[in-house]
């Protein structure tokens, strides 16, 4: 199977706004869930959001609630988060990863393939 490759992390002040994407080929990945996650230094990885194969439902994470949006474009094999208002605390690596079946999707072990991650820093 190939890994998720995700992209478009960087560093940006607080209150602007960054989208990462992940692109993810391959029948596996255009017929699963995908998630986001991410990692904070010293944390656990939490659950960010996730989209259906179709993407007509989406879950999120409470504290991106209004915030954050998943989205994917099957046709190009890309799921994105679109990131607002962004916090210093949403400073993480985020990960892109396919749900393995589990109905669990806010559980990091219900995902088997991982992307190496992207680095989303937000200054002061």
């Amino acid at each position: 199977q190939v890994q998720p490759v995700e992209s478009g992390g960087g560093l940006v002040q607080a209150g602007g706004s960054l989208r990462l994407s992940c692109a993810a080929s391959g029948r596996t990945f255009s017929s699963s869930t995908m998630g986001w996650f991410r990692q904070a230094p010293g944390k656990e990885r939490e659950f960010v959001a996730c989209i259906s194969r179709s993407g007509t439902v989406t879950l999120y994470a409470d504290s991106m609630k209004g915030r954050f949006i998943i989205s994917r474009d099957s046709a190009k094999n890309l799921v994105y988060l679109q990131m607002n208002d962004l916090k210093v605390e949403d400073t993480a690596v985020y990960y892109c990863a396919r749900a393995s079946g589990s109905d669990d999707y806010y559980s990091k072990f219900s995902y088997d393939y991982w992307g190496q991650g992207t680095q989303v820093t937000v200054s002061s």
